[in-house]
């Protein structure tokens, strides 16, 4: 669930995905560590969070213990939440591809731009499918 008036990279569509603090745990977290930063790095720091719709401590801690690629849960989450987007675009896509090719069906004239298309179609759907499963939480 996303904090009240959060507003995540995804937007209305991305709920699911969107929220700034991290989820709470079980018997609470029990260290707290106090960082003292410059004007400069405070600007940073906010600018960074914004950009990734999180809090600054959120950040810190992801930036923190990011895996050696650099990938953060909230990087991994918004590149989920891209992904889900050009899929649910390329099945419209393929949407009306297939009403175009039913009209093509009726006069019996197919026409090769429109099966290079398809085939396009369906080999982007599934190199998007194949990066989601490689990005779904393991």
């Amino acid at each position: 669930m996303s904090e009240p008036g959060s507003a995540g990279p995804a937007g209305p569509a991305g709920r699911l995905f969107a929220r700034r603090r991290r989820a709470n745990v079980v018997g609470g977290r029990q260290h707290r560590h106090e960082v003292k930063v410059t004007p400069e790095e405070e600007a940073l720091l906010l600018q960074a969070a914004l950009a990734q719709g999180v809090t600054v401590p959120r950040l810190l801690v992801e930036a923190t213990l990011s895996s050696a690629v650099g990938e953060t849960p909230t990087e991994r989450r918004n590149a989920m939440v891209e992904l889900f987007g050009i899929h649910r675009l390329l099945a419209a896509v393929s949407n009306n591809v297939n009403q175009i090719a039913k009209a093509t069906n009726a006069t019996g004239e197919v026409h090769e731009d429109l099966v290079q298309t398809l085939r396009a179609v369906r080999r982007t759907a599934e190199r998007v499918d194949t990066a989601i499963d490689g990005l779904s939480p393991r």
